[in-house]
């Protein structure tokens, strides 16, 4: 019986134990990490499990993940938060900012390292609804809206210039009803000499809690800039095309204004918004030279701005490296500050347990000229260019096929669906 149960206990021994299941799903290895928010900027790999980060550490090996996504000599960043876009494309109304002028949320994104879009006013209150059914429910894309405190949005030029259509109490019960997707309350192009539009749309930020974006739209003497972001808006407000042509910018003798400073210090925040007629190079650059830098880097994406100078965002950003911002600080402006002035601060950087939204760029060497939205135009020696994207721990842009084999290396019976069969060629 002795010998029995040594030779029972030696067989079990020798059993093989089932491996461990691997700790990560995705594991992207060897990039230089920038991530603003926990101030890192290094090489670390990053593993992914589900749809959250899971680690953030200077080497991990290979074989603790399903599958390994090469990144040497890539800048590993967090999603790109985009906060000014115009993706209410289902109306079907021609020549419209809410119609054929926006653009599906994911077809140039995740393309560009955007995971994360906020509609900056396409629909109303008395469209949101429609908007949110057919768009923002529908799209892989993250994405947040800004309500028009004009009740139609931007169906039409027209639409906007009514305020008896601009309610605050409607605008702010679709905020509150809708409040996991609505960041904020917009108003635009309005073309009138009174403050209607800024006073009704704040009013409606004040009812609903939610910052305001104002784009000033037709500047004229009886409302001037100045007088927008030093006394109407609120702290926390935004004025958004802050380099566009009209905005005062600089005195005579090239010094910024006093003013710029001053609202900022109330804590009103300035977004790019760039767009296809909203952004100046003779604006930018001195702010961006004497250290005013924006609050948050955006295209203003509609199928004008892409097709024209804007391209995309990550084109955008490449502006603000040549101008002398510095890599850190336009990755910061693009991902952890918009984030934050969205509300939300559950994205926009690479922290364990937060969503796996992540971008690896390039950063190209070479000659390269910049143009703004007035024929200006300036040379640069970098361009930023998005070789991978992952939303939520999916891979959604493999540029440059990193999470595919050579086909030689797979299975002679690769690519075929569930019973099919490879087709066999005639008998001769």
């Amino acid at each position: 019986m002795r010998a029995l149960a040594l030779l029972v206990l030696c067989m079990s021994t020798s059993i093989a134990q089932p491996a461990a299941p691997p700790r990560f799903d995705w594991l992207l290895k060897g990039g230089r990490v920038i991530d603003p928010r926990n101030n890192r900027d290094g090489n670390f790999d990053i593993g992914i499990r589900g749809a959250v980060i899971a680690a953030v550490e200077p080497s991990i090996p290979e074989s603790a993940a399903a599958r390994v996504l090469p990144v040497t000599g890539l800048i590993v960043t967090p999603g790109l938060v985009d906060m000014h876009v115009h993706v209410f494309s289902t109306t079907g109304l021609a020549d419209a900012w809410a119609g054929d002028k926006s653009v599906r949320p994911d077809d140039l994104g995740f393309r560009t390292g955007v995971t994360t879009m906020a509609d900056a006013g396409s629909a109303g209150w008395r469209n949101f609804e429609t908007f949110r059914h057919t768009v923002i429910d529908r799209a892989k894309t993250r994405v947040f809206a800004f309500i028009n405190i004009a009740g139609l949005g931007m169906t039409t030029n027209f639409a906007e210039q009514h305020p008896e259509d601009m309610l605050p109490q409607k605008v702010a019960a679709l905020a509150k009803k809708h409040a996991d997707v609505v960041v904020g309350v917009k108003t635009a192009h309005f073309e009138s000499p009174q403050w209607t539009a800024v006073e009704r749309a704040v009013e409606a930020g004040k009812l609903s809690g939610k910052p305001v974006m104002v784009d000033f739209g037709y500047f004229l003497p009886e409302r001037p800039f100045w007088q927008l972001v030093t006394e109407k808006l609120r702290p926390g407000d935004i004025a958004t095309h802050a380099f566009r042509a009209p905005v005062p910018w600089v005195d005579e003798q090239g010094r910024l204004y006093g003013y710029l400073s001053r609202a900022r210090e109330r804590g009103v925040k300035f977004d790019v918004g760039h767009g296809g007629g909203s952004f100046a190079f003779r604006n930018a650059v001195p702010a961006i030279a004497q250290g005013f830098y924006p609050d948050a880097i955006s295209t203003d994406l509609h199928v004008d701005s892409m097709l024209g100078t804007m391209i995309d965002m990550q084109t955008v950003m490449s502006k603000f490296l040549a101008m002398g911002m510095p890599l850190e600080q336009v990755i910061r402006r693009s991902t952890w500050m918009p984030a934050q002035l969205l509300g939300k601060d559950g994205f926009g950087h690479l922290t364990v347990g937060a969503p796996a939204d992540i971008a690896a760029f390039r950063l190209l060497d070479g000659d390269f000229a910049y143009a703004d939205t007035d024929q200006g135009q300036i040379k640069g020696r970098q361009r930023l260019f998005c070789e991978l994207t992952l939303r939520d721990g999916a891979l959604v842009w493999d540029w440059n096929a990193r999470a595919s084999k050579d086909y030689r290396q797979l299975p002679k019976d690769y690519g075929l669906r569930p019973k099919e069969v490879i087709v066999r060629p005639p008998p001769r």
